[in-house]
């Protein structure tokens, strides 16, 4: 499928075929969904709001949230934010967006509201009508009343192929947030290899329990499977404890999510082996950060079904390599082979490396942004010889199957000695004891950096820093033994589930 237009990709399901569904509601069908979006955007339209304006949406998960974010997408510049930000954070926002209008929910008391106000930004609210199917919704202005008259936009109706469809921060975990602009033949690109990817037929329901202001949740769990005409069950967020009613109700064929949730649910799957044996999984996936090959062993073992690992990023509208499905061959600890865009390898000197060789990842391909905007500095550092620079380290095998050795900021030097946390993360993994672990540098005054690591028990285990250090030191050089083991709850982590490793040691005091 080679469309470039979102309108065009989401004609692709059946009229009555239910397209969008809930915990509790009954469902919207494709062509419910369509109508939706040209009523959507006409409504903007007459409000003054048209193609390449950024329309911000602070809305909780569900599928008000996934249609708002669709029917935008069609017609203006989406913009979907975290829900959880606090004032400073939506002022920062919406002014480096340039927001034209912010949607919440009609009840909602989001603090973006007063921001908007007060940077006069026009608030609409999203109206679910009573009885109303799942994701169907109007748009009303707030302060209709005391409004300045608009004029309808002159370049309305459906954006084109090279308008903006989405716009989305980087998560700035050492530098301001970047503003990654995607077009709408990005979008239509990624949703098409990931649909092709997880060969998607319009009898699949995916149990979307991603957060919908994040690429993974937007594209990967709801407009990969609408432009293949199958559904999407929108839970109002991830919590494990209800996973596997979802599942009763959804009888979802798969599933996504980032590793830290496939550990909660399969912490809880032994007490609900029923559920999964009703309802058999064609496959779960697993993107946005590493997910350990015990998870995933645990994972398959329980569900029956394959667990695919795949690997991307906002710049490159989500998904770049994943592990193919059954019977092609999945090599866990990989990210699988090139899923989209070119993948390869590079030297520092711009070289393209070997198999085996270790180098920069980059890609090139219909799905990557043009760049960064109204940021040459970011760009000149992103972009390389006609390759984006993903700022990960890794390895392709001789298949073409891509290992992930590291995160470019993330690796530990530790006096000159280069070391991947991840590596020491599996060996922590394989500690009976160990129910998940992140590992990171603390600072040094002398080496620089030091490895520290965060653990978090298996119920009714017991292990001591000391003996998981020692059990580490049985597998690797010294010089890669984590120095501070601190025991908590739960692994900090950050909006979207996924580890942070940089700036960890700071959040906890160390070093």
């Amino acid at each position: 499928m080679s469309l470039h237009s979102l309108r065009d990709a989401l004609a692709a399901g059946a009229g009555t075929a239910p397209a969008l569904s809930a915990p509790g509601r009954a469902a919207l069908d494709f062509q419910g969904l369509r109508s939706l979006i040209g009523d959507t955007v006409a409504t903007l339209n007459a409000l003054g709001i048209a193609r390449n304006d950024r329309v911000a949406i602070v809305l909780n998960n569900g599928p008000e949230m996934a249609a708002c974010f669709v029917a935008c997408a069609c017609g203006v510049t989406s913009a979907p934010l975290n829900p959880a930000y606090r004032a400073d954070e939506f002022e920062f926002y919406l002014t480096d967006l340039r927001a034209k209008a912010l949607i919440v929910e009609q009840a909602s008391t989001s603090p973006a509201i007063d921001v908007a106000q007060r940077l006069g930004v026009p608030v609409l609210d999203l109206v679910v009508p009573p009885g109303a199917p799942a994701g169907r919704f109007t748009l009303a202005a707030r302060d209709a009343a005391n409004a300045a008259p608009v004029t309808a936009a002159a370049n309305g109706g459906f954006a084109q192929a090279d308008d903006l469809s989405m716009v989305l921060h980087t998560s700035g975990t050492t530098s301001r947030p970047k503003i990654v602009p995607l077009s709408q033949r990005n979008l239509c690109a990624s949703a098409a290899h990931i649909a092709r990817t997880l060969q998607f037929v319009p009898g699949d329901c995916g149990l979307n329990i991603m957060p919908l202001f994040h690429i993974h949740g937007l594209i990967a769990g709801v407009l990969a499977p609408l432009s293949a005409g199958s559904q999407v069950f929108c839970t109002p967020g991830f919590n494990a404890l209800k996973f596997f009613g979802w599942m009763e109700e959804a009888r979802p064929t798969w599933y996504t999510a980032v590793p830290t949730m496939h550990q909660a649910i399969v912490s809880r799957a032994s007490k609900n082996l029923d559920v999964i044996a009703r309802h058999p999984l064609r496959f779960m996936r697993s993107s946005s950060s590493s997910m350990p090959p015990q998870v995933i062993r645990e994972l398959e073992e329980v569900f029956k079904a394959p667990l695919i690992e795949a690997y991307g990023m906002t710049e490159a509208t989500h998904q770049m390599t994943s592990n193919p499905l059954p019977p092609a061959a999945r090599k866990p600890g990989t990210v699988g082979r090139a899923a989209g865009p070119e993948v390869a390898i590079m030297a520092d000197d711009g070289r393209l490396l070997e198999p085996g060789e270790i180098g920069e990842i980059v890609i090139r391909g219909p799905n990557v942004t043009a760049g960064y905007e109204n940021n040459p500095d970011a760009n000149a550092g992103a972009f390389a010889h006609g390759w984006f620079r993903t700022g990960d380290q890794g390895t392709l095998d001789d298949e073409g199957y891509l290992s992930i050795t590291g995160r470019l900021k993330e690796i530990i030097n530790r006096g000159g000695e280069k070391i991947s946390p991840r590596e020491v993360d599996e060996i922590l993994m394989d500690h009976p004891a160990v129910a998940q672990v992140v590992c990171f540098g603390m600072p040094h005054a002398k080496l620089g950096e030091e490895v520290a690591a965060v653990v978090v028990l298996r119920e009714g285990a017991a292990a001591t820093e000391r003996e998981l250090a020692a059990f580490v030191a049985t597998r690797a050089a010294d010089y890669k033994v984590p120095k501070k083991i601190v025991f908590m709850d739960e692994i900090p982590k950050g909006a979207t589930g996924k580890l942070q490793r940089i700036g960890l040691a700071q959040k906890l005091g160390l070093g």
